[in-house]
């Protein structure tokens, strides 16, 4: 097979295409973060960042370059979440920019493409870390220049493109020494190789499905969040017992007994010793699951629940809050539509209850929800500014991988100042909004915010979702993981003398106070006494205890 040319509707089906591969590996690639954080999320960054461009390229009737070209670049710029998904938009951003010029697509263009596409993103980043997605991407921007003038066959360039992209990928943990520490690849390179291969599969004449479905909503939840149709729940009775055993159950007697309730039902779980058995289920048929269950002895602790009717009150329940809600915002933007302009306006991207309202009592304007488990895209960052009523809007990102995509938003905003402050943590964020002075400029203000934000040393706690080597340090999945700043600070099997080690780390002689914010899972008892411990520990430091309310980190901590 041989191809010269691509047009505007082969273009089409290959970004899709590219898109749907991408979506369907995003797992796989979110497992290749270095940290074996639960939370390693370069996958759905950049599937989401995708996504929101293909579903604007998809809903084009009838394709030219310029029209494709105009979605790809607007949909995955105000898409993008995370850096892995801004770097990806400009490397879409510069792509398109150089194709749009033309009708077709050949190997000069390509070429010509793929490094505007590289330069664009290389600028979009401060710091350029080789050994990342733009090492892959320059990679395969130069071999396209190199097959220039060897060969006008598409098939051909690309291919051998591709096998060059592999190799430098491959390359990447010889160019980043945490990557080879913690045995992968370069999660983002490898997620732009996956959007490439499936745009060449489509090239090829592959049979793919280029129906698209929600991936998410602006509220940043996910289609897997969203509540279910009553229709959709099979089973309607969640069953619960235990079996007395009149004799010991056999293997065999067990794997019947299993096999009976799946041809009844689902979300089976049966667990068996010589005395007991218990039993859960979900079917239609509670009656016939204790029937059979009686044949083996007696029943204790029967229970069911109609889950059609709690997943019915839940709805009611759902609904009324996000009507109160959507009234309380609504309510609260025609305030602030009716008060006058302020000179200053703020907003923070935070993850807790508690800590929104600590950002709140520093009084930041709109809070972004958001954070380490799920980024919010440009296009979230941007809605925000639109209803902040100020002249100058400092944006907090409090996530490192959340600042490329507020700079974006920055760049795209004409009407108001917005000042990027680069804070990469909550810690970092609450002492930049301590730092800031109502009566100073705006270029003073970022100065002292800064200059604030320096003086704090973050770490959170979480855990270990697979076994890995990080730092020198070996980490089994399980192990609770103290991260500060620089990397991992401490390991263990106990939470709260793996926190309090994290903190002696920390530490150092000129240090006085410490913020501990305990998250979702962690109790204001188990919080106090965590502090307690640091206390007796570290004599010098006065340690102050705050509800977070955070997910996945059990504790978040500063130290200044």
């Amino acid at each position: 097979m041989e191809i010269k040319n691509i047009n505007a509707e082969t273009l089409q089906k290959m970004f899709i295409a590219g898109a749907k591969n991408l979506e369907a590996k995003k797992e796989w690639i979110n497992e290749l973060n270095v940290f074996p954080v639960p939370d390693g999320d370069t996958g759905t960054n950049m599937t989401l960042t995708i996504m929101s461009a293909a579903k604007e390229v998809g809903g084009i009737a009838a394709p030219n370059m310029e029209n494709v070209s105009k979605a790809i670049s607007t949909g995955s710029l105000r898409g993008a979440r995370g850096n892995s998904g801004v770097i990806l938009s400009q490397l879409f951003r510069g792509f398109t920019r150089e194709i749009k010029k033309y009708q077709e697509i050949d190997v000069e263009v390509l070429s010509k493409a793929s490094v505007r596409a590289v330069e664009t993103a290389y600028k979009a980043v401060m710091k350029p870390k080789e050994g990342t997605i733009l090492t892959v991407a320059k990679g395969m921007a130069d071999k396209v220049c190199e097959l220039l003038g060897q060969s006008d066959d598409l098939v051909y360039v690309i291919d051998e493109t591709i096998k060059h992209g592999d190799y430098v990928l491959s390359q990447t943990p010889e160019m980043l020494p945490i990557l080879k520490q913690a045995g992968v690849v370069d999660s983002g390179g490898q997620g732009l190789m996956t959007v490439i291969k499936g745009a060449y599969d489509a090239l090829l004449g592959k049979e793919i499905d280029y129906t698209l479905e929600e991936v998410s909503t602006s509220s940043g939840m996910v289609a897997d969040e969203l509540p279910l149709d009553e229709a959709d729940i099979k089973f309607g009775y969640c069953t619960e017992f235990i079996i007395n055993l009149n004799h010991p159950m056999p293997e065999s007697e067990e794997k019947s007994f299993k096999d009976f309730l799946e041809s009844i039902g689902d979300s089976i779980v049966l667990v068996a010793d010589e005395e007991i058995v218990k039993v859960h289920v979900h079917t239609n048929q509670p009656g016939e699951a204790f029937t059979r269950a009686l044949t083996y002895g007696s029943l204790s602790r029967m229970k069911v629940d109609n889950m059609r009717e709690e997943h019915h009150e839940r709805l009611i329940k759902n609904a009324e809050k996000i009507a109160a809600q959507q009234k309380a915002q609504e309510e609260k933007e025609k305030a602030q539509a009716e008060e006058p302009r302020k000179n200053y306006g703020f907003i923070a991207v935070s993850v807790g209850e508690g800590l929104d309202e600590i950002f709140k009592g520093l009084n930041v304007d709109y809070i972004i929800s958001g954070g380490q488990t799920m980024n919010p895209s440009t296009e979230d960052i941007l809605n925000a500014i639109e209803k902040v009523n100020a002249d100058t809007i400092f944006v907090l990102p409090n996530n490192k991988n959340i600042i490329l995509a507020a700079n974006q938003a920055e760049s795209l905003v004409e009407d108001k100042k917005i000042v990027v402050i680069p804070s990469k943590t909550i810690p970092q964020g609450i002492s930049a909004m301590i730092g800031f002075v109502e009566d100073s400029s705006p270029e003073e203000n970022r100065e002292s915010m800064m200059d604030s934000m320096s003086y704090v040393k973050s770490g959170e706690i979480t855990y270990a979702v697979r076994d890995t080597v990080i730092d020198d340090k070996e980490i089994k999945e399980g192990d609770f993981m103290g991260i500060g700043d620089e990397g991992i600070l401490a390991v263990g099997t106990d939470v709260s003398d793996t926190t309090v080690e994290m903190i002696k780390e920390m530490q150092d002689e000129d240090s006085e106070i410490v913020s501990l914010y305990y998250g979702e899972g962690i109790t204001e008892e188990e919080a106090n006494s965590v502090a307690e411990k640091i206390s007796e520990q570290l004599p010098g430091l006065e340690v102050e205890v705050y509800a977070g309310g955070q997910p996945v980190y059990y504790y978040i901590a500063s130290v200044e």
